[in-house]
């Protein structure tokens, strides 16, 4: 499981990523070789990529669920494709949240499938085809931009506005899954979460081509009533930073802040310390929808936690109301374009 991303990678380059540098220009030349001669498997129905430039978490999963929810309002039936990150399950199946737990098929396959039909599958080709037979016809993929093992009709990029590409260098250098110069050409159109200067830049860069821009921020799905409660805060999520920030924007204290690595299962040794130190602190257990998903199903000290603690879920807001509708109207006829 992918622990914090290392800090420097979102400063301007120091020292750490000039002794990096090497190994980066090397996973740079394969990483963008293989994105250059790939050849997708063409699905059978037209595909929307949300993906990202870099590693670490920028909403896409967010973003694919808003997507989803467009697209069955305008009478669509859209599947989700995960590669099923974090689970054991190694052939394609099709998500089914009173059989499968996250130790199974992954946290964000069980977000997913809460909203549509949802298909895991390690090369994403399988999944694909349980999807088309299931009679879908837009499949929303969650990340695989970079992979390259499915034809992508249409590919929205998400940035997150404070982070934008970090230091703009390549793994493990830089944030940076394959060049820059090799993704921005794949990528159909880029969504900015949030607001922050490195946002600002990138679309501005990015518009630059032509293609279009969309800004859009996290919100709470509801109101959680925790104004002025003191608050433990544990996420194992990609960027927990943001988390807090969404606590204090809805008026909570963060007293503790306990950060795991991103898809990590909590131990029961961790869960026994996130009980024992609220306590000490009077303090109400908060965490985020991907982390709840984690504990369910499970028995002891896991089903005390989930009893406990307060669920925070967040939703994508675009800035402009009709954005799902316009990259779901592009998407499909790009589709059915590659289609005849």
């Amino acid at each position: 499981m992918m622990a914090a991303p290392p800090s420097f990678w979102w400063t301007k380059p120091g020292w750490q990523a000039l002794c990096l540098a090497p190994i980066a220009a090397i996973y740079g030349l394969v990483s963008g070789y293989r994105v250059r001669q790939a050849r997708g498997f063409p699905a059978a129905v037209p595909v929307l990529c949300i993906g990202n430039f870099t590693l670490g978490g920028a909403g896409k999963t967010p973003t694919a669920l808003a997507l989803a929810k467009a697209a069955k309002a305008m009478g669509l039936t859209p599947g989700f494709l995960s590669r099923g990150y974090g689970g054991s399950i190694g052939t394609a199946v099709l998500v089914d949240s009173a059989r499968y737990t996250a130790a199974d098929v992954g946290d964000e396959p069980l977000l997913l499938a809460g909203v549509a039909l949802t298909a895991i599958s390690r090369t994403r080709v399988e999944g694909a085809r349980l999807l088309a037979e299931r009679g879908v016809d837009l499949i929303l993929m969650d990340d695989g931009f970079q992979s390259a093992r499915i034809a992508i009709d249409y590919a929205l990029i998400v940035a997150d506005a404070r982070r934008g590409v970090g230091n703009g260098l390549v793994f493990p250098a830089g944030p940076l899954r394959v060049p820059l110069s090799v993704q921005r050409p794949a990528a159909s159109a880029l969504l900015i979460v949030g607001e922050g200067q490195a946002g600002a830049a990138l679309a501005a860069d990015f518009a630059a081509t032509g293609k279009p821009v969309f800004t859009a921020a996290l919100r709470p799905a509801e109101a959680p009533g925790l104004q002025g409660a003191r608050v433990l805060a544990f996420a194992g999520i990609a960027d927990p930073g943001k988390f807090q920030r969404t606590l204090e924007e809805l008026g909570a204290e963060v007293v503790v802040r306990r950060d795991f690595a991103d898809h990590a299962p909590l131990a029961d040794a961790e869960i026994a310390a996130l009980l024992k130190d609220a306590d000490a602190g009077d303090l109400k257990l908060v965490t985020t929808a991907k982390d709840a998903v984690r504990l369910a199903g499970r028995a002891g000290l896991a089903a005390e936690l989930l009893n406990r603690m307060r669920v925070v879920e967040v939703e994508m807001a675009f800035a402009d109301p009709q954005a799902p509708q316009a990259i779901i109207a592009a998407a499909i006829a790009a589709g059915r374009a590659r289609l005849g």
